[in-house]
C-alpha cells in the first residue's frame, strides 16, 4: 500500500483556462512515486547514501479526466516490477470530491534506471535496495492503479512495461500521414 500522497492544485498547475495543464500531471506522479519509495527507504536518499543515481527511463501517462485549480488530489503508488537495474513504479492520480468520492484523473508507469553517478552508465541496483524495492511489490498485489486485467502474470496492459527494458522501441501502429493516403 502507498503512503498517501496529498496536495491542491494551485494556479501555477494550470494553463489560461484554469485546467491543469497535462504536464503537471507527470510532475505530481513522480513525487507521489517517489514519496512511496521514501516511505519504504528505497528513495532518492536511499539511492544516494548507495553511490547510486537514479534516473527517469519511461513515462507511460493515460489522461482520464482533468483537474482544475483548488481541486484536492491524492494519489496511490506501488512498485510494480524490479529488474536487475531498473524498476517501475505504477501511480494513480485521483482528486477527492467534496462527499468523498475519488475521481481518477490519470494512471500511468514511470520506469528508473539505476545509472553511476560519474560516467551516467546502467548499473546494477545496489542489492539491499533490489531487495527491498521486490519486497514492497507484494504490497500492492490487489492492483488498485486502475489497471485492467493483465492477462496473466506479465501481459499487456496499457503502459506496463512488461520484460522490455526502460527505453526499448516498441513497433508502432501504422499512423496516417498528410499525402500518404487513406
Amino acid at each position: 500500500m502507498s503512503a498517501e500522497f496529498r496536495t491542491r492544485i494551485e494556479h501555477v498547475d494550470t494553463d489560461a483556462t484554469g485546467i491543469v495543464h497535462f504536464s503537471r500531471y507527470t510532475s505530481l506522479m513522480e513525487t507521489a512515486g517517489t514519496e512511496h519509495l521514501e516511505a519504504h527507504h528505497a528513495g532518492l536518499t536511499a539511492f544516494n547514501a548507495a553511490g547510486v543515481d537514479l534516473v527517469a527511463a519511461d513515462l507511460r501517462v493515460t489522461y482520464l479526466n482533468s483537474a482544475v485549480y483548488r481541486d484536492v488530489i491524492v494519489a496511490d503508488a506501488r512498485v510494480d516490477h524490479v529488474g536487475a537495474a531498473w524498476f517501475t513504479l505504477a501511480v494513480r492520480l485521483l482528486r477527492e470530491e467534496e462527499d468523498g468520492v475519488r475521481t481518477p484523473l490519470v494512471t500511468g508507469e514511470l520506469a528508473f534506471a539505476a545509472v553511476d553517478p560519474d560516467t551516467r552508465r546502467a548499473v546494477p541496483l545496489p542489492a539491499p535496495l533490489r531487495q527491498t524495492l521486490r519486497g514492497i511489490v507484494p504490497d500492492a498485489a490487489h492492483r488498485p492503479i486502475g489497471t485492467p486485467s493483465r492477462g496473466g502474470p506479465r501481459g499487456s496492459a496499457a503502459g506496463y512495461l512488461g520484460d522490455r527494458r526502460p527505453g526499448a522501441r516498441t513497433p508502432s501502429a501504422t499512423v496516417h500521414r498528410p499525402g500518404s493516403g487513406p
